[in-house]
Formats: structure tokens, sequence, C-alpha cells
């Protein structure tokens, strides 16, 4: 099981972890459907009450999905990625997309290459379950936004119940090693309060996944895809990872549920 720091800095081993993992995962990820998903898209862009006027980051923005959805609604959209590979697609997805008002940079979530207050929008989407620090990438999003400026936090979220959260968590460090731990929904709107921010807005939504098509884009630990199925397999009974597990046939069908918080800076 992978540990958690708050340090504030990733480990080395860690670091080493997301590397390799979103490496490996670049263009498998850049083309999975889910992740261009047009109406999820939507609602985090509107969410976020983007206006014509306004500078938008995204941090650890992978292929540069949410970045494309802002472009056309800012002047000017970031993403911030630690990985190259990632990257890289995210400047195809630009070129292919014809977008001229976008930024790629390679950087680290716990220390972002911005000064204070520099953009009105600031979002991450899928990727705080993979932070060691969540706390600290938190107030690096915040360092970094303007006054009445908005923190989008998109994410999907662990149940309340700890023993199907760690079911679910346990099954998605070994699916991908990178992974930290999925929290819940009162550990994401906390960090909005505990930063002091005004209670984050909330919507939701489900994330449809099929087991096969999952693991054709993930490199479980140990390359051990059966002892994930297996995982999901059991679990279907009592639905115990509180992802609407349900057997189609030989398949497994889940839906992982996603929570969108938006707060603004005082």
């Amino acid at each position: 099981m992978v540990s958690s720091t708050h340090s504030g800095v990733p480990s080395a081993p860690h670091h080493t972890l997301i590397k390799a993992q979103f490496t490996q995962q670049a263009e498998l990820f850049a083309n999975a459907s889910v992740m261009h998903d047009a109406a999820a898209l939507d609602a985090l862009a509107l969410a976020a009450t983007p206006k014509i006027t306004d500078t938008a980051l995204d941090i650890a923005c992978g292929p540069g999905t949410v970045v494309a959805a802002f472009a056309g609604r800012v002047s000017h959209a970031t993403g911030l990625d630690a990985t190259s590979a990632m990257l890289a697609q995210a400047r195809n997805l630009g070129a292919r997309l014809a977008l001229s008002n976008v930024s790629w940079i390679q950087g680290d979530v716990c220390a972002l290459p911005f000064t204070q207050e520099t953009f009105d929008i600031v979002s991450c989407r899928f990727a705080f379950h993979h932070f060691e620090a969540p706390e600290k990438a938190f107030a690096e999003m915040l360092r970094v936004c303007r006054r009445g400026g908005r923190i989008v936090l998109c994410d999907a979220v662990a149940s309340d119940d700890a023993s199907k959260a760690k079911a679910f968590n346990d099954m998605e460090r070994l699916r991908d090693p990178s992974t930290i731990e999925f929290r819940t929904l009162a550990f994401l709107r906390d960090l909005y309060l505990h930063a002091g921010l005004p209670a984050p807005t909330s919507t939701f939504y489900h994330v449809p996944l099929e087991m096969e098509a999952l693991l054709r884009t993930s490199f479980p630990a140990g390359d051990d895809h059966e002892a994930v199925r297996k995982m999901l397999r059991d679990a279907v009974e009592g639905d115990q990872m509180a992802i609407n597990l349900r057997r189609r046939g030989d398949s497994v069908r889940f839906d992982y549920p996603a929570a969108i918080l938006v707060s603004a800076k005082p």
C-alpha cells in the first residue's frame, strides 16, 4: 500500500511512480472517450462561471481536455503537468483544435511556477487522488488565484462508509500504483473551509466505466490485471466499493461518483 505524507512536497519514489504511470498512460489516456465527455467538461467549465476576459490555469492538466474546454470561454488558458508525455498529448490536442490562446508548462503542483494572484480560474480535474500533499496543492491553487477568482476542484469521491472506501482505494492502488487515495466529499469540502474560503457549491455526476475497457488503459502493480478483475468481481455482491458495481454477462460495470466543487477567493 502506498502511504501518504504531509511534508508538502511529493516524495521521490511517488514522483517517480507518477512519471512512470502517466508516461505509459499518456496516449491511451488522451484517447479515452471518458476524458472527452462533452457534458462533463461543459459542467465543469460552466461551474467556474468563466468570462472572456478571464485567464485560467488547470493543474495536473494531463492531455489538456480541461484547458481546451476553457479556451473558448476565456482570454487565455494554461495547462500545467509534471509529465512531459502528457504535455505532448496536450500540445497535440491544442494543435488539432487550432487553439491560439493556450500555454503548456511542466511543473510541480506543490510549487506552481507563477506569482501570486495571476489567474481568475484555477482548476484541477481527476488528479487530487494522486497527490501526497493535497492541502499543499490546494494552497498553491489559492495562492495563484486572484481575489474574486474561482477555485474549481473535480474528482471521484470515496464513500463515507470507511470499509467501502478502503475496498475502492485498495483496488485503485493496485490498478494504478500512482494513486494515493480517493478522498470523501467531506474531505474535499474541508480543503475550502480550512483555507478560509466560503463553502463550495457542488455539482455531481457519474463516470460510467466497464472493467475490461478500464484495464486496457491501466498498468497495474506487477502487471496483475487478473487481481484487479478479481477485486471488482468479488465486490459486486453488496456493492462493496460503493461504485454501483453490477455484472453484465462476463463483464463488470460500475460508475465512479464525481463531484465538482467551486468557491470564490475572498
